[in-house]
């Protein structure tokens, strides 16, 4: 897989430090630009400042848990920010969550590597395609 054009940023946020670690460094070697944070809190903070493509929140969080982390970030984020529900839940329980919450899609953690980049790289394509009708 070639390197991207212009560096995806993608926040990651999840409170497993080794999952933290696998994911940022995994996504690096694919080209993207990739922040991390350990906690719900602040986040909403983070995306307004970093202004991130991406956000892939990890579900299974302390304190406040990705979906709800997601309601509040969202009104924080810029309008092309796209938040990804990520777990280690029953897939099913995940897409229902997702769909719930509001969600732009949603990542099983089994999903590593080149499948994992190359699913947000979709979601990223798919978030710049020009919406029809508009000019």
């Amino acid at each position: 897989m070639s390197e991207i054009e212009t560096k995806i940023r993608v926040l990651v946020v999840d409170d497993d430090v080794d999952q933290l670690m696998l994911v940022e460094r995994t996504l690096h070697a694919y080209g993207f630009e990739v922040r991390t944070h350990r906690s719900s809190l602040g986040v909403s903070n983070l995306v307004r400042t970093v202004m991130p493509d991406l956000v892939l929140l990890d579900v299974n969080i302390p304190a406040l848990s990705g979906d709800k982390v997601l309601a509040l970030a969202r009104n924080q984020a810029p309008s092309t920010t796209r938040f990804i529900l990520y777990s280690a839940s029953d897939e099913a329980k995940l897409r229902s969550l997702a769909l719930a919450s509001g969600a732009d899609g949603y990542i099983s953690k089994s999903v590593q590597g080149e499948s994992l980049a190359r699913k947000l790289i979709s979601i990223y394509k798919k978030s710049r395609l020009p919406v029809a009708g508009a000019r």
